[in-house]
């Protein structure tokens, strides 16, 4: 995929070259001047006329005509040097590599060190040129018939740099990494629910733990009986399908402590059951297993990149289905906690499947917690479509995923977590908990639910509902799937601090 020299990218034959361009008074300096020597000083006259531009995200495209051996040339903007950040780096590539793409080039060489600045270095930018690749060049083939007219995509990436080779590979290979376990939680939230059930679910999950050799415990519904996982079990009682609960196990350390708990809703399909959504609504409920495909592409990056970490993934899958066995509002079911639970809303459902995971979670030692989930709809009206909601109730692990969300650019935001939220849960009259206390605050009801089953645990809730998917095609990725808190995750494990 990438091939890295030190040889002058001048002279290498290529279909395309790309070049960093920056908003300079000199505007040509490095390699750039000597390209303008070969071009007798033309680039400097595309400049001045505005055909090639230095805007941060503009992208020029300028036919070499044999005065180099690339056939064309690829000017990246890069705006102002001294203000590019490494997210900004990240989305001009992937306008890049999806330009390059609609061109139908099948390979591609850049001049590296062309887009290095003080801020950001060489292996910074080898970082986020491979992780937009992956991300950028995404697509979901979905099952439309296919035309006569063959593919053609990127299939080779030729980096041109001065740079030590072997610690450019390192970073090429870990943003590479990054973006490749994106995309397949990208294809697991864009699949059917007819084709991707629990049952499919954990059998990905198998698969992932036989590639990176984790263990691994898929529990039947006659064990989650004997578990006395009766809030899980009863968003599945409407089902045809049968439920599974997910559990994967990386071992980074020596001793079996410091755990990760990451905890992902696999909901595979809500209706709401007998609260029952919409005809507007329930379109695009497939995506409601966005937790469970974060949680699956982090531990797909930790499988890569062996961290020295320790890491429990459990994911509850299940449909959420009506039927003459399903659950109903004003049903009292018991947690594997034992805490009571009283239903006043079958389609807050995602909570009920988290609670038991969360207990199940601390049994196989998790020492912090995360759970990521398509909640509610709420965070979408607090927070809108670009913003993940959070809760937490421990600062200093909050700090730390917030650290690494900031790294990822998956940008979070603290909802407040306060006595009188908990009140509204432990509200019920014949139950230890009500799992919807009403529409007001309805994202932190629903946090705030999964919190009483964290306990004194040290805790962070993830609502994904409005950054899960997305309507419109962006320089990082089509419309569908964004895969959103997969690089969040793998982060925070990576980089993770125990608390003292």
């Amino acid at each position: 995929m990438f091939n890295i020299s030190s040889s002058n990218p001048f002279n290498e034959s290529q279909e395309c070259l790309l070049i960093g361009l920056k908003d300079t008074p000199e505007k040509f300096s490095g390699i750039l001047t000597e390209l303008d020597v070969k071009f007798e000083n033309g680039l400097t006259e595309l400049v001045k006329s505005g055909d090639i531009s230095a805007k941060l995200k503009e992208i020029s495209k300028v036919h070499t005509l044999g005065k180099i051996a690339s056939k064309r040339l690829v000017f990246i903007g890069l705006g102002k040097e001294k203000d590019l950040k490494f997210d900004e780096i990240k989305e001009a590539f992937g306008k890049a590599f999806k330009f390059v793409n609609k061109n139908r080039l099948q390979s591609a060489a850049i001049a590296l060190d062309s887009f290095v600045t003080e801020s950001l270095s060489h292996d910074d930018v080898a970082n986020a040129l491979s992780e937009a690749f992956a991300l950028a060049t995404y697509e979901f083939a979905g099952y439309k018939q296919k035309s006569n007219e063959p593919e053609k995509k990127i299939e080779q990436l030729s980096i041109f740099t001065e740079a030590d080779k072997d610690e450019i590979e390192a970073a090429l290979t870990v943003g590479y990494a990054y973006g490749k376990a994106t995309n397949s939680a990208r294809t697991l939230v864009n699949l059917p629910g007819n084709m991707l059930t629990a049952t499919d679910l954990a059998k990905y999950a198998e698969e992932v733990a036989k590639k990176y050799e984790f263990e691994v415990e898929i529990l039947e519904k006659e064990e989650m009986e004997k578990l006395g996982m009766g809030a899980f079990l009863a968003v599945n009682q409407g089902s045809a399908e049968p439920p599974k609960m997910i559990v994967l196990k990386y071992q980074g350390k020596e001793e079996w402590k410091d755990v990760i708990g990451l905890v992902g809703k696999g909901v595979t399909f809500d209706t709401g059951g007998y609260s029952l959504k919409t005809k507007a609504g329930i379109v695009g409920m497939k995506t409601d297993m966005g937790g469970a495909a974060a949680v699956l592409g982090a531990m797909e990056i930790i499988g890569e990149l062996r961290p020295e970490q320790n890491v429990v993934a459990v994911i509850p899958s299940t449909d959420n289905m009506i039927s003459g066995s399903a659950f109903k509002p004003d049903d009292v079911i018991t947690s594997m906690s034992g805490k009571t639970i009283e239903v006043l809303n079958t389609d807050a459902e995602g909570r009920l499947a988290l609670a038991d995971a969360i207990t199940y979670a601390k049994h196989h030692g998790a020492n912090y917690l995360v759970d990521v989930a398509t909640l509610t709809g709420g965070v979408i009206t607090a927070l809108g479509l670009d913003k993940t909601g959070a809760l937490t109730n421990h600062e200093g692990f909050f700090e730390q995923v917030l650290e690494a969300s900031s790294e990822s650019g998956e940008f979070i935001w603290r909802l407040p977590l306060t006595e009188n939220d908990k009140k509204r849960v432990r509200g019920s009259k014949i139950a230890d908990l009500n799992n919807s206390p009403g529409s007001e605050g309805h994202a932190i009801m629903g946090g705030a639910f999964v919190g009483e089953f964290a306990e004194d645990t040290p805790w962070v809730h993830l609502d994904i509902a409005g950054t899960a998917v997305t309507s419109k095609e962006y320089n990082l990725g089509p419309s569908g799937a964004t895969g959103v808190m997969v690089r969040t995750l793998a982060l925070l494990v990576e980089r993770f601090e125990p608390i003292k």
